[in-house]
């Protein structure tokens, strides 16, 4: 079932798409360096071994930026895998590290699952992906201008 609106559903999953993963509340996670590392080591096992293609990505402090595609024409899947299992790294480090802000963290995480039916326990990410398809190359000419931060991969 996807609940993302009409307009922003993965319709081709092998087709290169920029979309946006961003944090509930979007509360500043991302400002320390062991949370972007799992980001990192997560994005590079979904390359190494669900076919995930990265063609640009950018870590913001409460959301990321990717333009991706999938090798395998499972790009919903990847995704959604890549989320949960970040989510669960994430609530892992916030409760292992010295975090100044874990109870605040770890409660309002909790409380966002809670009023999610599709969460067991915490929620980190938001639902929506907002997906784009970069059809054309003026499309994909545009998107990565509009974050001049944006890192580029090497595909290949």
């Amino acid at each position: 079932m996807n609940d993302e609106r009409p307009g922003y559903v993965i319709r081709d999953q092998s087709a290169l798409h920029f979309v946006t993963f961003a944090v509930v509340d979007w509360i500043d996670l991302f400002t320390r360096k062991i949370y972007r590392d799992i980001i990192i080591e997560n994005l590079n096992y979904c390359r190494n071994h669900k076919g995930l293609q990265i063609h640009a990505f950018v870590i913001m402090s409460n959301h990321l930026h990717l333009i991706l595609s999938s090798e395998t024409g499972k790009l919903s899947d990847t995704i959604r895998d890549f989320k949960s299992y970040t989510s669960k790294q994430l609530i892992a480090a916030i409760k292992e590290t010295n975090e100044s802000r874990r109870d605040w963290l770890l409660n309002h995480f909790r409380f966002r699952g809670m009023i999610n039916s599709r969460n067991e326990v915490y929620q980190i990410w938001t639902n929506d992906n907002h997906p784009e398809e970069l059809f054309s190359p003026a499309v994909i000419k545009i998107k990565p201008n509009t974050y001049t931060t944006i890192l580029y991969v090497p595909v290949g």
